[in-house]
This record gives C-alpha cells, sequence and structure tokens, in this order.
C-alpha cells in the first residue's frame, strides 16, 4: 500500500498556485459580499444558491471548472481555508464554508444575520 501512495505521489504534481491566481482570488472575495466558488455539475453548489435566491441575495459565483486556472485557484482556497470541495463561501469577506454549513446556519436563522 505504501508503495502505491508513493507511486500516486510521483505521478500526480498538483496544480501550481499562481501570484495571479492568488490575487485574483482575493480580490474577488474582498470585492463582493458573497462569493460561491462553484462547479457547473454540482448538486450542492445549486442547492446553496438556491438558499440565497430564497433569501433574495445577490452573489457571484466562480465556476472553477470552466476557468483556465480554475485548478489553480482551488488549490489556493484549500491552502486559505484548508476546504478543497465545492460549494466554497464567503460573505463579507470571511470564509463561511460549504453547502452543510451554509443549510446549518439557515437552519439555526443565523445566515440572515450574517448577510447584515
Amino acid at each position: 500500500m505504501l508503495a502505491l501512495a508513493w507511486l500516486f505521489n510521483w505521478w500526480y504534481q498538483p496544480e501550481p498556485i499562481t501570484a495571479e491566481a492568488q490575487k485574483e482570488t482575493e480580490s474577488t472575495i474582498e470585492s463582493n459580499k458573497i462569493v460561491i466558488y462553484s462547479k457547473t455539475f454540482c448538486p450542492f453548489c445549486k442547492t446553496t444558491k438556491q438558499v440565497f435566491d430564497e433569501l433574495e441575495q445577490d452573489y457571484l459565483v466562480v465556476n472553477l471548472n470552466t476557468l483556465e486556472d480554475g485548478l489553480s485557484i482551488q488549490n489556493y482556497l484549500y491552502e486559505k481555508t484548508g476546504q478543497y470541495m465545492v460549494p466554497n463561501v464567503f460573505i463579507n469577506g470571511k470564509h463561511i464554508g460549504g453547502n452543510s454549513e451554509i443549510q446549518a446556519l439557515k437552519t439555526e436563522g443565523k445566515l440572515e444575520e450574517l448577510l447584515k
């Protein structure tokens, strides 16, 4: 099993995080009230967007799988937040988490407070 892990690590090289992707990501997060890093095929992303639609909130969606540097951005988000999966949600510049966290905040009635 150890040999298999070594082989995978040797074969797979993650997309490097470019300075441009890092700068673009930080600028996007800082200049938008709600940012959802998403992928077009992700059902959890769709559910998260529906929550904000129900609350009549504008948000920016960044579909990582449609961007040339999407993997670099996703790797930077992992480095920044410890979360690799999408959706990856930021509100007022603060990392909130993914769909599970958004659903929990909505259920607890705390999401509206974050949106003020």
